[in-house]
């Protein structure tokens, strides 16, 4: 026993210097190598920005992760803000006319100062404005002698198609509207890489652009004149968090040699090569760079088969975790349901209730209930408020099914149960939950489908899967990352189905299967 007892300190000791010696080399690997995050929205040029941005990280030593194509500029904010992402490229205008609307920032400085109360900086201008701007096709313009934005003034009948954040914000159509007394009616709001394709085929008459868009000479489009300038300045910045300067010393300011480096004619050319080109994000942004800076960073342009294992993966991940907490959640609710039937009354109204509200507004109110719990962990964008929105709208086909499973046993086996003298747990597991199991996988089934399909829109928040093909493909007019990400998703959809029906002739009786179906 001594013996055992004299072994057991050196033991003990060495494995005390291993943990020593193991998180003195992850805190310094961590100084060494900080982990950084980076996002872009959901455009071809601020994904490209963001590329830059974290090439240069890493080739400073970050270890760096890029949220690509996160939703509209106040996703990204707060994100920002609650610590999500470190740093993402935005536009002086946005910030004036969209962060701090109504706000004395007219200036950089008064810009900076407000930043710096939410603990942000802001780089040097990276030396391009990428302003909006409004297009025609030119054979509209000549026709009707279009020039001006003024001009529109005198066409009530023409048809607008603009992104749907201009619809709303600031600066964009409502002040616009307002400034040049515009009269049209017929205004939609389209994704703006949806518009282009709209305008081209006639489907509407002008839309929003940026500045620097290359589809402008692609399209050759005509410019309207903002003669009364009402579009502000849009330079492009690096917006980051105060405390990067003091974690991540070197990265930053390897990054912040982007300022003043881009002018407008370069930010076009770079558009253009990824929209018209078909040239990866990454690639052109290394180019650049390379040839800018003589910065040789290491590109790896991701496979087809790399691509889908790794949407897989993530798909697979956000519909395991979501499905599996409905599950343990929604049958028991809906037991509940089926046993007190005011309080079962209140919970099918309630899941049946969250299953109207529309996915994306879903999202969006998650990612707002989920910041404050930043500070334990929990991000506001990604898999976690994807997950919280899938595991919500499987509860209602669980819930549901459950309930009408155990209510929908004959009266007389409820008796027989209950005279064989089994206590009401008993008949719960024993009698009244395998006769409901056939109804209940049912609502297990239509629950599993449909968070695969709803899951795609998780995408929006960075939290990957399949919808990030599908993004992509729409942004870049690409037939073949659309068809990446909806085939296999329609595939796992009915290889979901397929599952549970093999389930079910596992564990579910011939009789029992036959009697659901009359």
């Amino acid at each position: 026993m001594n013996l055992v007892q004299t072994a057991r300190k050196p033991v003990a000791l060495l494995l005390a210097i291993t943990v020593l010696l193991w998180t003195s080399a992850a805190k310094a690997d961590v100084v060494t190598h900080p982990m950084v995050t980076v996002g872009s929205k959901k455009f071809t040029e601020s994904v490209i920005l963001g590329e830059m941005i974290s090439l240069l990280a890493e080739h400073a030593g970050g270890r760096v992760t890029h949220r690509r194509e996160l939703g509209g500029t106040r996703v990204l904010w707060n994100a920002l803000i609650d610590g999500s992402i470190d740093m993402y490229p935005e536009y002086t205008g946005t910030l004036r006319e969209e962060i701090f609307v109504g706000q004395a920032v007219g200036d950089e400085d008064a810009l900076r100062k407000q930043l710096a109360v939410h603990g942000v900086r802001m780089s040097e201008p990276m030396g391009f404005n990428n302003t909006y701007a409004i297009g025609i096709n030119p054979e509209q313009a000549n026709k009707l002698e279009i020039s001006t934005l003024s001009n529109l003034r005198d066409h009530p009948k023409l048809r607008f198609g603009f992104t749907s954040e201009f619809m709303d914000r600031g600066d964009g159509w409502p002040s616009l509207r307002d400034a040049y007394r515009l009269p049209q009616q017929d205004v939609r709001g389209m994704d703006h890489d949806l518009c282009y394709r709209a305008l081209a085929a006639g489907g509407i008459d002008l839309m929003d652009m940026y500045a620097t868009d290359a589809e402008i000479s692609y399209y050759n489009l005509v410019v309207l004149r903002d003669d009364l300038q009402h579009f502000p300045r849009y330079e492009a910045v690096l917006l980051y968090r105060e405390e990067l300067a003091d974690r991540a010393p070197a990265v930053l300011e390897q990054v912040l040699v982007l300022g003043g480096s881009i002018d407008e004619r370069s930010m076009t050319a770079i558009n253009a090569r990824v929209k018209l080109d078909g040239v990866p994000e990454t690639l052109a942004a290394a180019d650049f760079l390379r040839k800018k800076f003589g910065v040789d960073v290491k590109v790896d342009v991701e496979s087809i088969g790399a691509r889908l294992w790794r949407t897989t993966c993530e798909h697979l991940f956000l519909v395991l975790v979501s499905l599996s907490a409905s599950i343990l959640v929604g049958i028991p609710l809906g037991v509940i349901a089926s046993k007190k039937p005011r309080l079962g009354q209140m919970v099918l109204g309630v899941v049946g209730v969250v299953q109207t509200i529309p996915a994306l507004a879903l999202l969006v109110l998650l990612m707002t209930l989920l910041r404050p719990l930043s500070v334990v962990g929990v991000e506001s964008i990604g898999a976690h408020p994807a997950i919280a929105a899938l595991f919500l709208y499987s509860l209602l086909p669980i819930v549901r099914n459950t309930y009408t499973g155990l209510m929908g046993i004959p009266l007389p086996l409820r008796e027989s149960a209950m005279a064989l003298g089994l206590s009401g747990k008993a008949q719960l597991l024993r009698v009244e939950l395998p006769l409901a199991l056939p109804t209940l996988l049912a609502g297990v089934k239509t629950a599993a489908v449909l968070n695969i399909g709803f899951a795609t829109l998780g995408a929006l928040i960075g939290a990957g899967g399949y919808g990030q093909p599908i993004l992509t493909g729409i942004r870049l007019d690409n037939i073949s990352l659309i068809l990446q990400g909806a085939l296999p998703a329609a595939g796992l959809a009915i290889l979901a189905q397929g599952l549970f029906e093999l389930f079910e002739r596992t564990v579910v009786s011939r009789g029992l299967r036959l009697r659901v179906r009359e």
